[in-house]
């Protein structure tokens, strides 16, 4: 196959490039380098059946020369990371709903299939638990900027599933669970590579809120697999898929396993959330996916342990120190 990857020098681009190349497909990426990096594609670049290009997604002249020689495209690009989100929430909703809107005006020339990379965020505070595709979604008030993020995904697949059924363009939509592994940071407050930094430096390892609030992690690996799946599953496309693990841990337990395997002397501090971001920030107590529908559809879902899924990104925290 031919593969257009969208936001391909990011931490979960990459890996799906590398993933499909080696697999034996073409693969081009397109990264304005706003958060990938071009160290992500290292072991690409130069390769016969990889090419990337620098720019953005909202470049519509580009995208749509990119998606026409492509058979797939994989949209990845977004606004990623709570910090940034609450930062900058404007370049958010921006960047996350065009972006989507121009992906899905060059595929529909010629009904392209595209695969968009949605968020378990999108469930908001629901709290019926584990999630399944079909649940009501439960979002903060419009005044709370942490929501812009789950709010713009979700219009992101409202807009997905209506190019489908009013253009026929085949779709699919992937709601990302805490998705963890080598080469991603925290610079944008993902919570796995910043606990394994301060670990390895015997720093505090700190834990916003309460520390009570839990998560299901799922590695890298195993995403890009669901999606290189998903990609050649004709049944899929019209479809929403969880992609993450279920074993679900508590961020303070996910501290001290993190300290305990690092073998480091960090103590666990507890830091107020409007300390960490913003006053009234709102977090969901308990995030679980419900993967059967993906594994019913591609005969695969997220198994990696939690230990190795930690021993990874531990081991590329130490490369990057």
């Amino acid at each position: 196959m031919k593969v257009f990857i969208t936001g391909g020098a990011g931490f979960i681009g990459s890996h799906l490039a590398e993933l499909l190349v080696g697999r034996g497909d073409s693969v081009s990426v397109l990264d304005d380098l706003s958060t990938g990096e071009m160290a992500n594609l290292d072991r690409l670049v130069g390769g016969p059946r990889f090419e990337h290009r620098i720019g953005s997604v909202t470049d519509a002249p580009l995208v749509s020369e990119m998606v026409d020689r492509a058979d797939v495209t994989v949209h990845l690009a977004a606004a990623v990371g709570v910090r940034l989100i609450v930062e900058r929430p404007v370049h958010t909703i921006e960047t996350n709903v065009h972006g989507t809107e121009v992906v899905l005006h060059a595929a529909a020339k010629k009904q392209k299939p595209v695969l968009i990379a949605s968020t378990s965020e999108v469930y908001g505070k629901s709290s019926k638990i584990p999630f399944r595709e079909g649940d009501d979604l439960v979002l903060g008030a419009t005044t709370n900027s942490r929501w812009a993020y789950a709010c713009s995904k979700a219009l992101d697949e409202w807009l997905a599933l209506a190019y489908w059924r009013e253009k026929r363009v085949p779709v699919i939509l992937c709601r990302f669970f805490n998705t963890v592994g080598p080469r991603q940071t925290g610079r944008y407050g993902m919570v796995l590579p910043n606990f394994a930094a301060q670990a390895l430096r015997n720093q505090p390892l700190t834990v916003y809120g309460s520390g009570e609030q839990s998560r299901c992690f799922g590695h890298v690996k195993d995403a890009v697999e669901s999606v290189s799946r998903l990609i050649r599953t004709p049944e899929a496309h019209g479809q929403v898929f969880n992609v993450g693990a279920d074993r679900e841990i508590s961020i303070r337990a996910l501290a001290e396993m993190v300290r305990d395997r690092a073998k480091s002397r960090s103590p666990i501090v507890l830091v107020p959330y409007e300390q960490a971001y913003t006053e009234g920030f709102e977090d969901m107590n308990r995030r679980v996916p419900d993967c059967s529908k993906l594994e019913n559809a591609v005969g695969f879902r997220p198994r990696t342990s939690l230990e190795e899924i930690v021993d990874d990104v531990l081991a590329d925290q130490r490369l990057r120190q």
